[in-house]
């Protein structure tokens, strides 16, 4: 939480308008969301947790915990896209001056559930749909229109996140392959080599990488239909050639990093979204991003 104040205070301003009433900074309120993501809360669930703690408040210079309301209409206002570019630039800033940070970043994505569902639901489902394939497979096609997607660059070597993008809908992965290799050149100049599994496999991705910024890039081949024909490209035909068999001890092995802070996400903060609204749930992955890399830097520090 104090972590997260420190960030905030960099980043954000004091007040999002002049007109409001100045009980409450941003900064502090982002501290209170970032505890509330870290706690798996509600926003009545993590007032009831400030008022048994004041010391916590103290600490942040809180002088009365915010209404649960409050802290609802709060994240509509530390959450923006410009709030977040400039906490993972600073995070990623503090990063390069501890030297914690590597030259190979790994690009993947994740799926995030819509709403909470029990292992037994998920079982109970699976177990339905095996006695009715065609309204299960409406069902689906349904769903997987509204399912929010997060699209992650991670450098190997800490864990941390440098760039994202946030979406509703499944669809192919090759299109963020440029954008999220982009924004972590921004922040990270010097990255060496870029690795992804199939779903960036993509000629023009290997041009970008190689061709126009200098990154080598070492992507898995198999998107598309199976096809026994030889490939025309001439790095997806390097790839095939590089990636066979196993990578264990090889560069190409230490794209599960990507994989792994995908898990940890999942685990420390959740599998699902408590938003209902599309905009509110591309917000809230984002703001899991910023929390995932606040607890990396708390981590970091405390190491020191």
């Amino acid at each position: 939480m104090l972590e997260a104040y420190q960030l905030a205070g960099e980043c954000l301003p004091d007040y999002s308008c002049k007109h409001s009433r100045h009980d409450f900074t941003l900064p502090q309120l982002f501290a209170c969301l970032v505890l509330r993501e870290h706690q798996k809360e509600s926003y009545r669930g993590i007032v009831a947790m400030l008022n048994d703690s004041p010391q916590w408040c103290a600490e942040i210079g809180l002088r009365k915990v915010p209404a649960h309301n409050t802290l609802c209409a709060a994240f509509g206002a530390v959450t923006k896209g410009t709030h977040v570019k400039s906490m993972l630039d600073l995070s990623a800033e503090w990063m390069k001056k501890g030297k914690e940070l590597g030259k190979d970043i790994g690009i993947d994505s994740t799926l995030k559930d819509g709403r909470y569902l029990s292992r037994h639901y998920e079982q109970r489902c699976r177990h339905m749909a095996e006695k009715d394939r065609k309204s299960t497979n409406k069902k689906r096609s349904k769903s997987a229109k509204r399912t929010p997607k997060l699209a992650l660059a991670v450098d190997a070597r800490s864990h941390l996140i440098l760039a994202h993008r946030t979406r509703i809908g499944m669809g192919s992965d090759a299109p963020d392959f440029e954008p999220l290799l982009r924004m972590a050149l921004s922040r990270h100049p010097r990255i060496k080599c870029v690795l992804a599994d199939a779903g960036y496999d993509s000629h023009h991705n290997h041009c970008v990488a190689r061709e126009e910024l200098g990154v080598r890039s070492l992507i898995k081949v198999g998107c598309g239909r199976p096809t026994t024909k030889p490939l025309t490209s001439k790095y997806r035909r390097r790839m095939q050639r590089e990636l066979a068999g196993s990578q264990t001890a090889k560069p190409y092995g230490q794209r599960a990093q990507a994989e792994t802070v995908n898990s940890m996400i999942k685990r420390n903060l959740g599998d699902h979204l408590r938003s209902r609204s599309t905009k509110r749930r591309k917000r809230e992955m984002s703001l899991r991003v910023v929390v995932h890399n606040i607890m990396l830097l708390a981590t970091v520090k405390s190491r020191v």
